[in-house]
Parts: C-alpha cells; sequence; structure tokens
C-alpha cells in the first residue's frame, strides 16, 4: 500500500513526510508484455488484480462477490496471478479471439520471453505448451536470476519510480487504480514512441 521511497526535490529546511500504510495483505499484481520486435513493436499489454486481507478473503456469510464490494472492487478485479490467469493472458496477447477452435493459429510466430517465477513454469502452463506450439506460440525462459535480459524490467521499474508519484494509499482500490492509470500512461508512451514512428519521424523530417 506504500511503494518504497524513491529520490524527490524539496524546499530547503523542510522534510518531506510520506505516510506509511500497513498493508495487511493488501497488494496490486500486474502481468505484462511487451512487443520488442514485428508489426505489433512498442505495445505494452497489461492487467491487474488486487489482492485481500486473509480475514476478508476468509469472511464467513459473505459471497466473493461481496467481499470485493467491500473494497470497492469487482469480483473480476481481485485475486492473486494464478496459472490459469497467466495462460489466459497468454492467449490474449497471442491475439487468438474468444471463439476460436483448436485448429487456431497466428499468421507469424511469436516468441513468449518469461523469467523463472514459479506460476509462469507451473504444470497448467507446462501442459498448456503444446496448444501453443500447434498455435505457433513459443516460451522461451530467461536464465535464473538474469533480470537484465529480459526488456519489460525497464518499464516496471519506471512505472513503480516515476508513474505513480503518490507513494502511498489508504484504499487498495485507489492502489489499483493508480496502477492502472500509471500502466495506461507507459502503454501510451511506448505505442508513441515505438521505432516505427521514430523512423516515420526522421524520414518526414
Amino acid at each position: 500500500m506504500t511503494l518504497p521511497v524513491s529520490y524527490s526535490w524539496y524546499p530547503v529546511g523542510e522534510r518531506l513526510c510520506i505516510p506509511y500504510e500497513a498493508p495487511q495483505g493488501r497488494r496490486v499484481n500486474a502481468l505484462g508484455a511487451y512487443f520488442s520486435h514485428g508489426p505489433l513493436a512498442g505495445h505494452f499489454a497489461y492487467q491487474t488484480w488486487a489482492s485481500l486481507p486473509p480475514h476478508a478473503r476468509n469472511a464467513k456469510r459473505k459471497t466473493p462477490e461481496q467481499v470485493a464490494t467491500d473494497y470497492d472492487l469487482t469480483l473480476e478485479e481481485v485475486g492473486p496471478i494464478d496459472s490459469h490467469r497467466l495462460v489466459t493472458f497468454l492467449w490474449q496477447i497471442a491475439g487468438r479471439p474468444g471463439n476460436a477452435d483448436g485448429d487456431w493459429k497466428r499468421e507469424r510466430p511469436l516468441m513468449i520471453v518469461l523469467d523463472n517465477y514459479s506460476v509462469h513454469k507451473s504444470q497448467p502452463v507446462k501442459e498448456a505448451i503444446p496448444a501453443f506450439e500447434m498455435a505457433d506460440i513459443y516460451l522461451v525462459y530467461l536464465p535464473s536470476y538474469c533480470p537484465e535480459l529480459s526488456q519489460i524490467e525497464p518499464i516496471w521499474n519506471d512505472i513503480k519510480h516515476h508513474g505513480m508519484p503518490t507513494r502511498s494509499y489508504e484504499q487498495v482500490a485507489c492502489l489499483k487504480q493508480a496502477t492502472d492509470a500509471a500502466l495506461a500512461r507507459k502503454a501510451s508512451q511506448l505505442w508513441i514512441d515505438r521505432p516505427e514512428t521514430t523512423n516515420n519521424q526522421r524520414l518526414a523530417a
């Protein structure tokens, strides 16, 4: 709920105070994909979910929908990043229509680079690999402890440290809204700065 404090400017002789909000199990998790090559180079896709405190998740006499509503969220906005959500996200960024049959295949191959986060290598993801490869989608895993090889890491770092100037939130719904807004701004900027746009501007100049 309170992001790590980063460097900032403030008047000489005054102290900048950042209020601290105990997380109590509240956080926002995000999945993201950055297209570094091909026709969609510069496109940044993402999806976020809010985690709620254990006492809220285990609340008796309340449905999951009611618990989410108590936090000004919908049920679809709540929960962890699990294997099912990851596989669904990968199909979405690959462009598979919702009504596609088992014979659907991309017009061009797609290489998806992943780190070694446990969900990325879970059994349900492994079981989905044959279907991905039939659709011309291939999962490639980075070597362990090599985040510098991932082109999406600088994007996450910029969003966390520069894209969210408000560093503390009292409500998890507010944190999710701020996260989604920061991700949307970053996606828009990346698309504006995509290689095709830069080349066109140089040619036009």
